[in-house]
């Protein structure tokens, strides 16, 4: 009885702990956006009250960013990328699943040990290729991510299409299906639960992503969201009011995106399990 007690009192207290620490840093930017710098430098834990107060920060981040034509920026080249990578990712899971060879299993292997290599190792001579060839350009990245990208979203698909019988693709061929109709009209829509995941990690990724963006785009009017916030920390002062209030601007977008995708998250969590 009494180790049940201290259960269930331990077991709520961690729990609000560990909300409370993955809270807090929301809680900042939050607080923080509505207050002027001054207030900033004064409580960074207080509310914003009385002369520490402004609405100000939000208007004037949303003009430094340019944010309608950023946002366009950032939504072209997360989506671009996010549907060549569900495409090519597919297609290629696909046929590393049904040919089964000595090559295609090495290729799979290369997939896997892809993910090992960091992208600091590849930037600068994948950056010096892309700008001989002329793709140090919002297309170029794009391509960029697909190849960066590729390796998880096989890994993913592959381990899923496993799970899909065969006897499927061998009784559209009976019907006289080609090969590119089995797989868009047979095993593609079969794919819905874990194309969500995929779409998810790479937007979410892709979205956030500053490095590969600040070597690729050189010119101002194609830079993204993340691009244009590091113009809020220069080199002889940081306006942190207005770059917590450009962040919780930046992130309304990915929100939405989420609430919107969670559905299909659990729904693709539980069909996952079913199969």
């Amino acid at each position: 009885m009494v180790e049940e007690k201290k259960k269930k009192i331990i077991t709520p207290a961690l729990g609000l702990t560990l909300a409370a620490i993955f809270i807090l840093p929301l809680y900042i930017i939050l607080t923080n956006s509505f207050k002027t710098q001054k207030g900033i430098f004064m409580n960074v834990m207080g509310l914003p009250f009385g002369e520490f107060f402004t609405l100000e920060n939000y208007p004037e981040a949303f003009e430094q960013l340019d944010f309608i034509r950023s946002f366009f920026n950032s939504l072209f080249i997360t989506v671009g990328s996010t549907l060549v990578i569900i495409i090519f990712a597919s297609m290629a899971a696909w046929m590393l699943v049904r040919t089964k060879t000595k090559v295609s299993a090495f290729l799979f292997f290369l997939f896997a040990v892809a993910m090992l290599i960091p992208f600091q190792a590849v930037m600068l001579p994948l950056v010096n290729l892309m700008g001989r060839i002329g793709f140090l350009n919002p297309l170029g990245l794009i391509f960029m991510y697909l190849g960066l990208g590729s390796s998880l979203s096989i890994i993913l698909y592959h381990g899923f299409i496993k799970n899909i019988p065969v006897e499927l693709e061998e009784a559209a061929i009976i019907d006289g299906c080609n090969t590119f109709q089995i797989f868009w009209y047979i095993i593609f829509p079969l794919l819905k639960p874990i194309t969500v995941t995929v779409s998810i990690l790479n937007v979410m990724w892709i979205w956030n992503d500053f490095l590969l963006p600040q070597l690729v785009i050189n010119r101002p009017e194609w830079q993204t969201i993340p691009l244009k916030m590091f113009y809020f920390f220069g080199q002889y002062s940081k306006k942190w009011h207005l770059a917590l209030a450009g962040l919780v601007i930046s992130m309304v977008p990915i929100v939405i995106f989420y609430i919107f995708a969670q559905k299909h998250i659990i729904k693709g969590i539980t069909d996952g399990s079913i199969k």
